[in-house]
């Protein structure tokens, strides 16, 4: 049985194979932005609180795997998909307010100054479609969060060489804990792989109750 991933990401990728499974990974072309403005405007609070967020983004990029236009480029058809389909989008909230991947360095630097030494939540979304026997059968769904405590004695240099990788700048809020950045974090809160990207113990509840088999998915 088989795991369609709806993403590239590296991170989700390692923690996938790291326990066992081999996903066919494809880029779904969402656009985020359109997305959450969308979304944003129809709530009652005039924008998305972090979890309903990457929810929305993670099932978006779940479907978006069944498009015949997504899938032609991988050279694969919706009949062609028996197994389980994964989204996942992660954002990273401090003070209240959500943050996503900055892309621009100075937008980084910034972020980093304002949170070193402090505490913020890492929210990953997961949407889960049952499509095993080249049909849909069912979907389920949730967020997972972590608690991130930062280093209180980052020096502002570390931050720049930091960014000056490019690492922080393709990554909600930031960091990352399973490569350079994790020096600069102290403590963990919570599931790890959550500030990944990918919870790996709710991936395996959510299998679970679509009727899969967790380790019928391990196929490295």
């Amino acid at each position: 049985m088989r795991l369609y991933l709806a993403s590239t990401s590296p991170a989700r990728l390692a923690t996938l194979r790291a326990v066992g499974i081999e996903p066919v990974a494809i880029a779904p072309g969402v656009d985020e932005e359109a997305a959450v403005d969308a979304a944003a405007a129809a709530h009652p609070e005039g924008r998305l609180p972090a979890a309903e967020m990457v929810q929305l983004l993670a099932r978006l990029k779940a479907e978006a795997m069944l498009d015949p236009a997504v899938l032609a480029l991988a050279e694969l058809a919706p009949a062609d998909i028996d197994g389980f389909i994964l989204g996942g989008d992660s954002a990273f909230e401090l003070d209240g307010t959500v943050y996503g991947k900055p892309h621009e360095p100075a937008i980084a630097r910034e972020r980093w100054l304002a949170q070193r030494g402090r505490s913020g939540v890492l929210h990953s979304g997961h949407w889960l479609i049952d499509h095993r026997g080249g049909a849909v059968r069912g979907a389920v769904g949730r967020a997972s969060r972590a608690t991130v405590h930062f280093a209180d004695d980052i020096e502002t240099a570390e931050i720049d060489a930091y960014i000056a990788t490019g690492e922080p700048l393709k990554v909600a809020g930031a960091f990352t804990i399973d490569s350079k950045g994790a020096g600069f974090i102290d403590r963990i809160e919570g599931d790890p792989h959550t500030v990944v990207g990918l919870s790996v113990p709710l991936l395996r509840k959510l299998v679970h109750e679509l009727g899969g088999r967790w380790t019928d998915l391990w196929n490295r």
